[in-house]
């Protein structure tokens, strides 16, 4: 399990390092050159025991071996549509809350085995997934918001059908992705994903992490970065395996209103011959109105460089997506890192993604042991009768800042 500490722990007294959540490029350079010129045989420690030298297979890619979209994207065809729409007019008829769509209530006799296909080969199935799948598109225009939040869940059900919760405060299991700085002071916002601003390579916590794009922007970017978390490994057990054992240490990891105020865990898992990275760098670096607190463990200069490669290398190695209105994106939080672009708002067109946590419990993969207290309060902390699923944008408990009064 991971270890926890109280605010009584002993405290390194040493500087957290110049580090920003918005990575540096600059900075990542002169801090390797650095640490390189006070030790050069940094890149001959070995590997972490046990840790493969490579990975191979298909989840292991670069975005150049990408050539055309049809091979992550699947179009439904009129007839799927017609489907999907017959299954939200069959739900509201019964008159229930979202919480209770499953396959019977959200039927989709021809389009369910061909979702449940996609979860198996695009995302779970380490001999033939690439780590992510889109569903193209949904007309969101001609349905209500209550009706487009039960086609995504409907649609995720036979994806992954366990939700996670992802606000304890509320009983929340989806978040609204968009840019809510004209409704919050920018004290209350501790994380990006409440502003228009880029935000780095990153994992989510949980399995299978789903977006459905309600709108795009009307002035632009907002682009949509995935990176396979394989290839990365690959790249530094060659270059610098000394930053997987950096990587596979424990880091302290900031809580942020929570007790106790950080956690001591690892990024890097080698588990049920899998590698599997959770890069939490907001964690270790916070966020505008979450700024990292000043009374916990600094990381280390080491975990400074590491946390920057991962970021660097995916921007490296990344597949930027063409995300349209309607799509609903899908990707292997335990084998890749996604990331987004700047974006411009306008008065007519405000970008929103709504978010669900997933996991399939049949095909998804085994939980390293240090991660399964987190996959338990995420999967099994709350009945499902008291799942909440909020039609307008809420700040999510964990990413509320603090009040500049």
């Amino acid at each position: 399990m991971a270890t926890i500490l109280s605010p009584a722990a002993s405290l390194s007294q040493s500087q957290q390092p110049d580090i920003d959540y918005h990575p540096d490029e600059a900075k990542w350079r002169a801090r390797t050159a650095r640490r390189l010129a006070d030790n050069p045989s940094l890149p001959d420690i070995p590997l972490p025991a046990g840790f493969p030298d490579t990975i191979t297979g298909s989840l292991a890619w670069e975005g150049k071996d990408w050539n055309d979209e049809t091979e992550w994207v699947y179009t439904l065809s009129t007839e799927e549509l017609m489907e999907i729409d017959e299954a939200v007019q069959y739900f509201e008829g019964l008159n229930l809350p979202i919480y209770q769509i499953s396959p019977s209530t959200f039927p989709l006799p021809t389009l369910g085995p061909v979702l449940q296909q996609l979860s198996s080969s695009h995302l779970h199935d380490p001999g033939t997934a690439r780590g992510f799948v889109v569903i193209r598109s949904i007309p969101v225009a001609t349905y209500t918001r209550f009706q487009n939040l039960a086609i995504y869940a409907g649609i995720s059900v036979y994806i992954a059908p366990t939700r996670a919760l992802q606000d304890p405060g509320t009983g929340g299991v989806i978040g609204h992705i968009t840019d809510l700085r004209e409704t919050f002071e920018s004290s209350l916002l501790g994380a990006a994903s409440y502003t228009n601003e880029s935000q780095p390579f990153h994992s989510d916590p949980g399995d299978i992490v789903a977006l459905f794009c309600l709108e795009v922007a009307g002035g632009g970017g907002g682009g949509s970065k995935l990176a396979s978390s394989w290839r990365v490994y690959n790249e530094l057990a060659k270059a610098r395996p000394d930053l997987l054992g950096v990587l596979a240490g424990k880091f302290p990891l900031e809580m942020f209103n929570r007790a106790p105020p950080y956690r001591m865990r690892s990024m890097l898992f080698h588990h049920d011959g899998k590698i599997i990275i959770q890069n939490a760098r907001r964690l270790c670096t916070g966020y505008m109105g979450l700024p990292r607190s000043k009374d916990i463990p600094p990381i280390t200069e080491a975990q400074a460089e590491a946390l920057d490669a991962l970021h660097f290398l995916a921007e490296k190695y990344h597949l930027k997506l063409n995300f349209q209105k309607g799509d609903i994106q899908y990707v292997n939080n335990l084998c890749m890192f996604h990331a987004r672009d700047e974006f411009l708002d306008t008065s007519e067109k405000r970008r929103h993604l709504v978010r669900i946590w997933l996991r399939n419990d049949e095909l998804g993969w085994k939980v390293p042991p240090p991660l399964v207290k987190r996959w338990e309060v995420l999967y099994d902390a709350i009945p499902l009768e008291k799942q909440k699923f909020p039609l307008e944008p809420e700040l999510r408990s964990a990413s509320r800042g603090h009040t500049s009064k």
